[in-house]
């Protein structure tokens, strides 16, 4: 069984076993436990679930909206995915409501049937079709890709923001790659109020190690004849063949770091809404990897409340039915992009420019989404 695999349905389990009643916002109520943590050896294959059918795509599409720095499911929605649909329609439903009750009760408004609600397909119609509706009813204000690409920052001698998070983590692994400091954070307690949803998954730290020479040997001859006949040899027990070895992968640009990366979420939709966030940070950390020349190692989610929605237990009990399958390998098509442009500045990345080779699963699940 794939690590990944074992640790997100023993979770599953556990909460359907310890899990506590609980309320929430939505209504819905859920089973619960709290503080929770699971990991991936990264070299085993890409975390994309197999018990049951993952979207990949959405998946993709959802992670570059981040990195774009948009916050308007109007690019989500021209890409035919829909998870933010809810909030939004949520937020639009909300406010015209208002709206009607305050011109009612102000004598404006007599009969709140003559003001048109749109349906929540009407509403998405109008998002994917007038870009100024889309403008005004799209936004969902300051979430992720405004934290992680454009933080609001006050003046100080002189400077004032937008930071931009995920460009200064890149130049710092390139440049202090050692440092306890290479972290992005989504939670902007002044802003907080602003947003549609507060993030749930409100930061992410990376750490990186130095590779040894029988490590990135084993990463291959990268087209070497010389380090082809090392690896064949095996020889890594003296110092002057470690070191040999080592000069060997710099001369044909084996990378010579590893990189890790670990995330925190304080409320985890388990059935629906984990499983996007295990295989959305597996794609950014190899990105992050491709971006510094380093290797992806670990992906480790720290996991705060723990939830399954009351109306996503049948979905979880057939789900835990199931063997996992082996894992599929990600592969990144970046013949067209701008070869002098780094990973995250590339002006056109597509959702296409990324599947998962061999990716076998069971089939798709219906879980609700509870908005």
């Amino acid at each position: 069984m794939n690590n990944i695999e074992h640790d997100y349905l023993k979770l599953l389990n556990d909460i359907m076993v310890k899990g506590v009643e609980k309320t929430d916002r939505t209504g819905t109520g859920t089973r619960s436990v709290f503080g929770r943590q699971i990991r991936h050896d990264m070299s085993l294959g890409f975390p994309l679930l197999t018990t049951k059918k993952m979207p990949f795509k959405t998946i993709v599409t959802e992670l570059l909206w981040f990195l774009k720095g948009d916050t308007n499911i109007k690019y989500l929605v021209d890409n035919d995915v829909h998870i933010w649909d809810g909030d939004a329609y949520k937020n639009y439903e909300k406010t015209v409501k208002l709206s009607i009750d305050k011109a009612t009760d102000e004598g404006i408004l007599k009969d709140s049937t003559d003001y048109n609600i749109l349906s929540k397909e009407g509403f998405i119609d109008r998002i994917k079709n007038d870009n100024d509706f889309a403008k005004q009813w799209g936004e969902l204000g300051p979430i992720y890709g405004k934290q992680w690409r454009s933080w609001n920052f006050p003046e100080v001698n002189g400077y004032f923001g937008p930071i931009d998070q995920i460009k200064i983590l890149s130049q710092s692994l390139k440049t202090n790659p050692d440092s306890r400091r290479l972290m992005v954070s989504a939670w902007n307690v002044g802003e907080l109020h602003q947003m549609i949803l507060p993030p749930c998954h409100y930061g992410f730290q990376v750490y990186t190690r130095e590779l040894s020479a029988k490590e990135r040997t084993a990463l291959g001859s990268n087209g070497s004849t010389r380090l082809y006949d090392m690896i064949k040899e095996g020889d890594y027990t003296t110092v002057d063949a470690d070191v040999e070895m080592h000069k060997v992968c710099d001369d044909v640009n084996i990378p010579k770091r590893a990189i890790s990366l670990m995330w925190n979420q304080r409320s985890v939709d388990t059935p629906l809404g984990l499983p996007f966030n295990i295989a959305s940070y597996a794609l950014l950390l190899e990105l992050l990897a491709k971006e510094t020349n380093m290797v992806a190692d670990e992906l480790i989610g720290n996991l705060g409340d723990c939830h399954i929605y009351n109306n996503q237990i049948d979905g979880v009990k057939e789900q835990l039915t199931r063997i996992p399958m082996s894992l599929g390998k990600l592969v990144i098509n970046d013949e067209f992009w701008n070869p002098d442009a780094g990973v995250f500045d590339q002006q056109d990345l597509r959702p296409t420019d990324f599947y998962v080779d061999g990716y076998e699963s069971h089939p798709r699940i219906n879980f609700p989404l509870s908005n």
